[in-house]
């Protein structure tokens, strides 16, 4: 069985942000928040409260950002 790559889903003191975005990736969200809820045993996942732990493993993924941020890199307090 694979494995989704967000992982634990850890839902931490959130700061208002409002986005827009297409009815399509709302959609896959809302499935995505199913599928690992299933996965690890817990109740309905909000779609809204996956896309800050996406931004954040994109983020740290990437490793031309990780290069360049050396300089101040994001403190787990920053976030």
């Amino acid at each position: 069985m694979n494995k989704l790559r967000l992982g634990d889903f850890v839902d931490e003191k959130p700061v208002r942000v409002s986005i827009d975005i297409p009815a399509q990736i709302y959609r896959e969200l809302v499935a995505y928040g199913s599928i690992l809820a299933n996965e690890n045993g817990q109740s309905k996942i909000e779609p809204t409260k996956l896309i800050a732990p996406m931004i954040e493993k994109f983020i740290r993924g990437d490793k031309a950002f990780r290069k360049m941020n050396k300089i101040n890199p994001m403190k787990k307090t920053e976030r």
